[in-house]
């Protein structure tokens, strides 16, 4: 039998023989059962089973572990409570006095890691324009060992070449990790493009209910990197609770179906406002005249459900906006079924990147034309 299409293997896993990702269970023949037991009896106590400490491992993680590595077709994956816990235990991973390449407008709370937390470790950190292929070239240092790349960034949506960066990062001896959250595995899959590692925020569109905290480091290949992340998990302790990864795999069967509505209607909602009035620009990667949207057909082969309003006025107008939403909850995150309205500006502070006039729009599962209806109520009450 061919290898199961995506949507299928959400469902069935890739081995339906007894592979641990894979559905049906076992045991119940439908749905998996969760452990919840922290330790497991031994008849010696010398005894390396596959299951003494829940920390260490779990089915239930264990089983969720294996879905998401599939899903990515990757080698391994190594699941953590959070994605600020996946992104920390990579960069713990690095040898001493590393050397990190990061996209300059990634998510915030990854550069606070590196530029308040990794920079103590004494590690070094680079923020550039990964957009441009010779910031990247020259970015390079003889002690740099991971490039920390997000494309499409958020939320300014800017597109990186995710195939020339892993092509220079492999030749200077590096790894690559890409942050897949906002493409999500249903439109991008990094490790297929030449990426060493790949990390998924699974609170949201894994989650994709706004309900579970989790994140996920997946590998194409075994490394001593790898093995090192997997000792982080197990010896740093920040790992997902079995019933948070009974959530994950709840909603992951879901997610295809999820994520495809939220990309019509977040396109749907990026071309209404392409030419309106009140709206200054629309960052959207499936904007035929977005600048990276040529490179981001060849590599995530859609848009997304998040985009960006520029609002036409200062700080206080946009926040205005986002004040008057019925329909869009002004929340962080995004990737849930609930559409959400946040001015990244306010939440990031003086030192962000963002437009002081920028809107993050997070498109739900709501019908398009509702909450293009909110967003038209929401900004002519703002500019009255």
């Amino acid at each position: 039998m061919s290898k199961k299409k995506f949507e299928t293997r959400l469902i069935h896993g890739d081995d339906p023989s007894g592979n641990p990702g894979a559905l049906p269970d076992p045991t119940t023949g439908v749905s998996p059962p969760i452990d919840l037991s922290t330790t497991y009896r031994r008849t010696d106590p010398r005894d390396d089973s596959e299951y003494i400490y829940s920390r260490t491992n779990n089915p239930t993680r264990q089983r969720l572990e294996a879905r998401l590595c599939g899903l990515e077709d990757g080698y391994a994956a190594v699941a953590f409570a959070s994605g600020s816990a996946a992104s920390m235990a990579l960069f713990q991973a690095l040898p001493a006095g590393s050397h990190i390449i990061v996209t300059e407008d990634a998510y915030y709370g990854t550069l606070l890691q590196l530029n308040n937390i990794v920079a103590n470790l004494g590690h070094h950190v680079t923020a550039i324009d990964t957009t441009r292929i010779d910031e990247v070239e020259h970015a390079f240092q003889d002690n740099t060992s991971l490039v920390w790349l997000e494309t499409p960034s958020n939320p300014q949506m800017r597109v990186s070449d995710i195939r020339r960066i892993a092509a220079l990062t492999a030749q200077r001896g590096a790894k690559l990790c890409c942050d897949n959250t906002l493409a999500s595995c249903v439109w991008q899959r990094p490790l297929q493009l030449g990426a060493d590692f790949c990390m998924h925020s699974s609170t949201k569109f894994f989650g994709g209910h706004s309900d579970v905290t989790g994140g996920v480091l997946i590998a194409r290949e075994a490394s001593t990197l790898l093995d090192q992340v997997r000792y982080i998990q197990q010896v740093g302790g920040a790992v997902p609770s079995p019933f948070d990864c009974w959530l994950l795999l709840r909603s992951l069967s879901t997610l295809a179906v999820r994520v495809r509505h939220q990309t019509r209607s977040a396109e749907q909602i990026a071309r209404h406002f392409s030419n309106h009035p009140h709206i200054e620009q629309v960052l959207y990667v499936g904007l035929t005249d977005h600048p990276g949207h040529a490179l981001n057909q060849t590599q995530m082969h859609a848009g997304s459900a998040l985009l960006s309003l520029l609002v036409k006025g200062d700080a206080s107008t946009a926040i205005k906006v986002a004040q008057s939403t019925q329909f869009f909850a002004q929340a962080t995150s995004l990737g849930g079924v609930e559409s959400l309205i946040e001015h990244r500006y306010s939440v990031e502070g003086k030192t962000s990147l963002c437009p002081p006039n920028l809107l993050r729009l997070s498109v739900g599962l709501e019908h398009a034309n509702d909450l293009i209806e909110d967003l038209e109520q929401a900004l002519a009450t703002a500019h009255v």
